[in-house]
């Protein structure tokens, strides 16, 4: 689009290929600059196109490897300060590290805030995320965050395949239960919850679901999927309960360890995720369907580059 045609883009390596759709919706190209590698494993990077006074975006997932994909974002908006870049905003649509968001025990840290200063003191002038594990993480930040949401496009999934006639919207653990409310807003669904209260692993037979799931579909929804725990528990415990097709919905699939080998073999007939992560071909099973988030995003940095309000990405309510 020639209305973004001032814009300079930049993509790092931890999700080049979001990098690109965002681009393509946008109508413009990725501007050039080399991440390379030293071999003790220090990153170097060079911009070769002028960004003096421009408005930049650099979109960079902090994902595995985590703390690669962290530095190259901190670098980066080094070399656009040093660059003279006009106002240097870090789009992250996976925000790593925001689990450790509390002290939940003595002599712990907050992660998630000391990567909040990290991001400033680099340069950044505002944050662009998705789904934060939890919203209050916005507060860490001295800077504009703009925090976007994915549900928009999962409800408008689980509408179009037919998946939201007679479902439960399913929490799988009491924690999870705003996001729970929140999709079944949407879809005008009842919800359930599993009453998982630790990290343990449940019984299933002998697992409480508060709700009736009984002869019903069934959306298990959560911010992420890391190691799978939490899911195959909900899935097992919602079986075990008479649902009947079970369903579940994360917006981050980071999918470590053997995840996706359990998710695949699981009670689950589709897992619904995003690409605001990566997904290594190993991890790509037959059940996972993936959506795009790059239309979300495409949006967003256009009305901040125009200095347009982006309610109108929290307004889609009426339109799912």
């Amino acid at each position: 689009m020639q209305e973004n045609a001032g814009i300079k883009l930049f993509a790092l390596n931890g999700n080049p290929k979001l990098a690109k759709k965002i681009a393509d919706q946008m109508g413009v190209t990725l501007c050039q600059a080399s991440v390379k590698h030293f071999s003790d494993g220090e990153i170097q990077v060079n911009i070769d196109d002028s960004v003096r006074g421009d408005d930049v975006f650099v979109i960079q997932s902090i994902s595995e490897p985590v703390n690669e994909n962290f530095m190259e974002l901190m670098v980066m908006m080094d070399a656009l300060r040093r660059a003279s870049a006009g106002s240097i905003n870090a789009v992250i649509p996976y925000y790593g590290y925001a689990r450790a968001d509390r002290k939940a025990r003595s002599r712990e840290p907050i992660t998630a805030k000391l990567i909040a200063n990290f991001i400033q003191l680099a340069g950044a002038d505002r944050v662009i995320t998705m789904d934060l594990h939890a919203g209050q993480l916005q507060g860490f930040f001295n800077c504009p965050v703009d925090h976007l949401l994915a549900i928009y496009t999962q409800a408008q999934y689980f509408k179009d395949s037919g998946i939201a006639d007679d479902v439960v919207v399913v929490a799988p653990d009491h924690n999870g239960v705003k996001a729970a409310r929140n999709l079944a807003e949407l879809l005008k669904a009842p919800i359930a919850i599993v009453d998982k209260r630790d990290d343990t692993r449940l019984d299933p037979q002998n697992a409480m679901v508060i709700g009736d799931v009984k002869d019903h579909k069934c959306i298990v929804i959560d911010d992420l999927i890391d190691t799978g725990g939490k899911a195959l528990d909900a899935g097992l415990a919602l079986k075990y309960a008479g649902a009947s097709d079970i369903y579940a919905c994360a917006t981050h699939p980071i999918l470590s360890g053997n995840a996706a080998e359990e998710l695949e073999e699981s009670e689950y007939k589709e897992i619904v995720v995003t690409d605001t992560i990566q997904i290594p071909e190993e991890n790509q099973i037959d059940k996972l369907k993936v959506l795009t988030v790059a239309p979300i995003f495409a949006q967003a940095l256009t009305l901040i580059y125009h200095n347009q309000s982006v309610d109108t990405l929290f307004s889609k309510k009426d339109n799912i």
